[in-house]
């Protein structure tokens, strides 16, 4: 049954999730807007600021709440390139109607399901003649319960770090961190997870922004409170302003929280698709894809030509859909040589993603192709020229900024990019807001501390296993997540020559597979060489050969932020179970394994553990270890086959290590 919202006390009212188990509860006390958040009777937010200040009119004070509507609403709804290709959403609406002055001013619309809420403002004009306003700021904050601690990606200051091309969302993960601090000193980006205590989780996020409005960061305060901030007056050189110009009446993006006594809900979240809609529709169908490329372990030099051609060879015999030619193509290929590239690529089977810097005139970012994404008529004409070599999208680097005059580039790049049916991945770049569901040729986006780094320092590497353990928790659960991993040199040079320099990687092999299924992204470019198909085992070679982009389905299986995570994905009727382990010691993970054989992925550290490992599953099964097994560190795996009859399997990941169960057939017999 519908839950009516029920007044409790004068400007005090409350709406409830389907199933009634969370609540918001609003409040005009003082004139000045709150809400609350409570889970089964236990508060999650304490009453919290809520409101914005305009040019036209100060929404944070002096107002009254001067109505409540409840309704329910319900949506099914289907996107390909999110974590789940079909949604039943349903949850009850609050429309909260404020006034000021006897004037209609703002209503606050929440949206309360199981476990998410998604809450935004609409703004109303106060004279019949006002249009436009502009909206300086917005009020709205997040108190948390005493004892609450926080897993925050520090924002990056304005016009820093390379080519003056910050912020960039490619900061560290600071994990079960305590309440009172600002990062940086530049706030945090979104999103952002946060523990009370033994009671359970909160995930902050926003979905919805487009062209219309600015991205948002999180202020931290000393008394350890969180306020939404607008971007930097700084970012893009001060080019653009850092407020929001919005016409009236209007809606700001929506504010999100999944909230939730475990885990499971805020890995398996879809609020951030929830409550948005498509911008247009697609001009084409635009299908998953997996590929290579050649500078994430040969960086800038190769680029050229020729080892272009061995990259097209490499994804053909992969058996993946594309290549992406990077940064410099322009001057070290040349566009006569693209389109004879392209051309080569089509007769292997293979297309081609093509990378451009966004730039314009915000940052110092050197690498071209430069100065056309930035403009509609250069980046219309070179869409055309893209769309006739058959070309399957392109990748668009160094924004550098939340601003509204930003946001408004990333759509006209995504709008344009539809018309000439090209999928678009984003880098150096904001979050992406519910994206997916706007834009259906929005393919992914960096916004992470990325793969690259992996390449650039050592320090990466050591931590490799500790930030893979919070993605799927945090950055990922919200949007698609270009991170670009899954490599399997031993060390981060171009030859995996371990007697030349390069950062050396300290996680197993079958840690890169069991992130290609944790690491979602409707696109994904991996981090191999063609040198792996020599140089790496044949069993981890042959698994991303199939492992695919697009799934139907995810669950939680067990996992804490930063030490170890595993979950499930299903395509149409195959399911794999991955985890890895950050943790100092092993890990041990239980779950349901239905009945089926299965290809079985592990590491083990002591290898008189073999007999062990086969044990687990209630019945011996021939051990499969290919001469060429993973040996890095202590790591000595392999890959088996695992016939099960159904019901609970144990696993147990070393440090750094992993595990990947990949369903071969329902039936009990070997392949």
């Amino acid at each position: 049954m519908l839950l009516l919202a029920l007044p409790m006390v004068a400007g005090e009212e409350r709406v409830a999730g389907p199933d009634g188990r969370m609540v918001v509860t609003v409040n005009d006390k003082g004139g000045a807007p709150t809400y609350g958040v409570t889970y089964d009777g236990v508060e999650f937010l304490s009453p919290s600021p809520l409101g914005l200040k305009t040019d036209v009119g100060d929404y944070t004070e002096g107002l009254t709440l001067t109505g409540v509507k409840i309704d329910a609403v319900s949506d099914d709804y289907s996107v390909p390139t999110i974590k789940v290709s079909t949604v039943h959403y349903r949850a009850n609406r609050g429309v909260f109607s404020f006034s000021k002055d006897g004037k209609p001013a703002i209503d606050l619309i929440i949206q309360v399901s199981a476990n998410d809420i998604a809450f935004r403002y609409k703004v109303y004009a106060p004279k019949a003649d006002t249009k436009v306003c502009v909206v300086k700021e917005e009020a709205t904050g997040y108190i948390f319960p005493d004892g609450t601690t926080s897993f925050l990606c520090p924002q990056m200051p304005p016009m820093a770090g390379f080519a003056r091309t910050t912020p960039s969302y490619e900061t560290d993960y600071k994990a079960d961190d305590t309440l009172g601090k600002n990062g940086d000193g530049f706030g945090y980006t979104f999103p952002c997870l946060f523990r009370n205590g033994d009671k359970g989780w909160v995930l902050l996020s926003e979905t919805g922004v487009n062209g219309t409005y600015c991205g948002g960061r999180l202020i931290g305060n000393p008394d350890g409170s969180y306020q939404l901030a607008f971007p930097m007056p700084e970012e893009i050189g001060g080019n653009g302003t850092s407020t929001v110009g919005l016409a009236v009446p209007g809606c700001t993006p929506w504010r999100t929280l999944t909230v939730a006594p475990d885990l499971k809900p805020i890995v398996e979240t879809t609020v951030a698709w929830d409550v948005v809609e498509p911008q247009y529709e697609a001009s084409q169908v635009y299908e998953p894809s997996r590929g290579s490329w050649s500078w994430i372990l040969k960086m800038d030099n190769n680029t050229t030509y020729p080892v272009q051609l061995q990259y097209v060879d490499f994804s053909a015999a992969m058996g993946w859909e594309t290549i992406l030619v990077d940064a410099l193509w322009d001057t070290q290929i040349g566009r006569e040589n693209m389109e004879k590239l392209a051309e080569y690529a089509k007769s292997k089977g293979v297309r081609l993603f093509v990378w451009y810097n966004s730039n314009g005139y915000w940052n110092d970012a050197p690498q071209g192709p430069r100065n056309i994404m930035n403009r509609s008529v250069t980046r219309r004409a070179e869409m055309a020229w893209l769309q006739k070599l058959g070309v399957k999208g392109i990748k668009v680097d160094f924004f550098g900024s939340d601003k509204q005059v930003m946001l408004q580039l990333y759509e006209d790049i995504l709008v344009d990019a539809n018309e000439f049916g090209l999928q678009c991945v984003f880098h150096g770049c904001t979050l992406p807001r519910g994206w997916e569901r706007m834009y259906p040729n929005f393919a992914s986006a960096e916004a992470v501390l990325a793969s690259e780094n992996l390449y650039f320092g050592q320090y990466r590497c050591d931590r490799e296993a500790f930030s893979a353990c919070l993605h799927p928790f945090i950055r990922n659960t919200v949007a698609a997540m270009d991170f670009g991993g899954s490599t399997l040199n031993k060390v981060y040079n171009p030859m995996n020559d371990v007697t030349k320099r390069g950062s050396i990687r300290r996680t197993s092999d079958v840690f890169a597979l069991a992130t290609a299924v944790l690491f979602q992204s409707y696109v994904q470019h991996f981090a191999m060489t063609p040198e792996n198909l020599t140089d790496a085992p044949d069993w981890a070679v042959n698994f991303m050969k199939a492992v695919p982009t697009q799934w139907d389905e995810v669950k939680f299986i067990d996992g804490y932020p930063g030490q170890y995570v595993s979950l499930a994905r299903r395509t149409g009727d195959k399911w794999y179970y991955a985890g890895i382990n950050a943790s100092p010691e092993s890990r041990t993970v239980e779950f349901d394994l239905p009945r089926g054989t299965y290809a079985f992925y592990y590491d083990i550290v002591d290898p008189a553990t073999v007999k062990a490992a086969v044990k687990l599953h209630g019945k011996k099964a021939p051990l499969t270890l290919n001469p060429r097994e993973t040996k890095a560190d202590t790591f000595q795996g392999g890959r088996h086959h695992v016939i099960h009859k159904g019901g609970k399997v144990k696993v147990t990941i070393p440090c750094n290590g992993g595990f990947v169960y990949e369903k071969l057939s329902d039936l009990l017999i070997y392949d």
